[in-house]
């Protein structure tokens, strides 16, 4: 029985980027405007999805919190949503204090609208059932109406189509999405331009990594100075849930590793087995850490206006969105997606390059994101046992 040797996200998009490159100078015009063709009708699909996604995955998502919302819930996902809000601001700051110097603006923009004025054959639209606006309000009055009226039918309906839009995503929209950025490389290389998109992915990367290490050191130091222990003890307790979440490249699957490791820094079996799955579901840090960057570093590229208002819209609803993402393959970026093209004007370009982006770093935010799971498992544990003396009383 032969054994089908997978290959990874990751490695399509790298092999995509690496072919669209290479292959730029030996592709005849019709064969750079048959990808032209593909992308005009992938894009217009993503188009259409966007909404779907924001709906199929945030109002399950929003009902399942909704559903259980004791105190000790809302204080773990309040913290888990400050700390996920915190690392954006965090990456977007040292964003804007590091990227001008590295990035010229306006330069790959050119190279985009060069690469798109290569026609494709033909185009079909496909208008979206809905705008992002609009399917965020959706899912927002659906989850909480489901989770407030405790309606078991809506429920399961919701899960059902979240189930739909999970299958899309990984039947459909990821296997295509290397032959989508192949195209994209391929026309920009056809310009000349691409050497210098690379050269600017490269120099992100790099930024990205150093501020994950620095963002797990400020997660610790704050867990450390609330449980008044050494943080640099206790985030060395965590490397191997790190390791593992850097190998597996999910935190569903590292849940087991986060926990026993969260049980040696001494948290309570009781609190571990709560805050550690939860976290890891609407603590995404280390994701939205990568997003923001990305977007910043993407916009300076194209010569996109910005300002510190509209980031901190961003980074605020993008905490909300990255509830959605876990269990999904490629889920924190496809729940962005929206937010990204609603709030920050993306076009599909744009959105194909966060994609590439986001997936090349993928392992080191989930590694992120689970190894923070442990500091957040700490402050909550300290809460708790604080709040003890003041239940036994009144019993």
């Amino acid at each position: 029985m032969k054994k089908h040797i997978k290959f990874p996200l990751l490695a399509r998009i790298v092999t995509a980027i690496v072919l669209g490159i290479a292959t730029a100078s030996l592709m005849p015009l019709w064969g750079v405007r048959v990808f032209a063709t593909f992308n005009a009708l992938f894009s217009q699909l993503l188009q259409f999805l966007i909404p779907l996604i924001i709906v199929g995955l945030v109002t399950p998502a929003i009902a399942d919190i909704g559903r259980g919302a004791g105190r000790l819930l809302l204080i773990t996902a309040l913290i888990a949503y400050a700390d996920t809000v915190g690392a954006g601001l965090l990456s977007y700051l040292t964003g804007t204090l590091t990227f001008p110097a590295l990035i010229h603006p306006g330069q790959s923009i050119a190279a985009l609208e060069e690469a798109e004025a290569v026609k494709p054959f033909f185009e079909i639209g496909v208008p979206p059932l809905m705008d992002v606006m609009a399917a965020l309000i959706l899912a927002f009055v659906a989850g909480l109406g489901i989770a407030y009226l405790h309606k078991p039918t809506l429920k399961t309906v919701a899960d059902e189509f979240k189930d739909i839009i999970a299958l899309t995503i990984e039947a459909v929209v990821l296997p295509l999405l290397p032959l989508y950025i192949f195209g994209i490389f391929l026309g920009m290389a056809h310009t000349g331009q691409a050497w210098h998109v690379v050269q600017v992915f490269i120099t992100i990367i790099g930024i990205i990594f150093a501020l994950h290490v620095v963002l797990l050191v400020l997660q610790y130091c704050i867990a450390g100075l609330i449980v008044r222990r050494n943080p640099l003890r206790l985030l060395a307790t965590m490397l191997p849930a790190y390791f593992t979440a850097l190998g597996t490249s999910s935190s569903a699957a590292t849940i087991p590793v986060t926990l026993r490791q969260t049980l040696r820094n001494g948290v309570s079996e009781g609190i571990a087995g709560f805050t550690v799955p939860l976290c890891a579901t609407i603590h995404l840090s280390g994701s939205a850490l990568k997003i923001t960057a990305c977007a910043l570093a993407l916009m300076l590229m194209q010569g996109y206006p910005y300002d510190p208002g509209m980031f901190l819209g961003f980074i605020l609803m993008l905490g909300v969105m990255m509830v959605a993402a876990p269990g999904v393959p490629g889920g924190s970026i496809m729940a962005a997606l929206g937010v990204l093209s609603g709030m920050l004007g993306f076009t599909d370009s744009d959105c194909a390059l966060m994609i590439a982006l986001y997936i090349t770093m993928d392992s080191f935010g989930t590694a992120c994101n689970v190894t923070g799971d442990g500091a957040i498992a700490l402050i909550v544990d300290r809460i708790a046992a604080t709040q003890k003396p003041a239940h036994a009383d009144a019993a």
